[in-house]
């Protein structure tokens, strides 16, 4: 039972950062930082030691899997911010089934954005563009990043909240 309330604190986190990055495009530092320290502290109490080892694993997994894409600009810092909170109360095994899952669910948000805005052509010219760049070791440069302004963007705290909420059902629903 006391598993289950980490997974419903870290529903709780996802839910509302998911909440403030669709209506805002933007998951605020006093959300996340705090749920990064309050996983730590929720695995420590109920776990001792190991929690708090597999809490610090969680958090520093999920922070170093996401880093390359917050370098390279296309993912924002909330969202890399909250997958590492995510990570301090599910550990490091869980932080990669959300990040996994997370990716998914961003993919089709992405698929049905593009189609729904009619970029099918635009987007596979992007893709195109950033394979050929990673192909020569360069950065993808500015027009293909979150710093163009007519790019169609996703908020990955959605997809982020959708897959906590997801895979914490299917956990409670197993009883594990």
């Amino acid at each position: 039972m006391l598993k289950h309330s980490v997974w419903l604190l870290a529903a709780f986190l996802a839910l509302w950062a998911g909440g403030m990055d669709w209506r805002y495009r933007r998951i605020p530092n006093w959300l996340t930082v705090p749920g990064l320290v309050v996983g730590v502290v929720v695995n420590t109490i109920l776990s001792g030691w190991p929690g708090a080892k597999a809490s610090l694993l969680g958090a520093g997994l999920g922070l170093l899997v996401l880093l390359p894409f917050v370098l390279i600009r296309a993912l924002g810092g909330g969202d890399f911010k909250l997958v590492g909170a995510v990570g301090a109360f599910l550990g490091p095994g869980r932080v990669v089934d959300v990040l996994i899952v997370s990716m998914l669910v961003a993919g089709m948000m992405a698929a049905a954005l593009i189609v729904y805005k009619g970029r099918v052509r635009q987007s596979l010219k992007n893709m195109g563009h950033m394979l050929g760049a990673f192909l020569r070791l360069q950065l993808p440069g500015a027009e293909v990043s979150l710093d163009n302004p007519e790019s169609a963007k996703i908020p990955f705290g959605v997809a982020v909240a959708v897959t906590v909420l997801l895979l914490g059902a299917r956990q409670v629903a197993s009883g594990i």
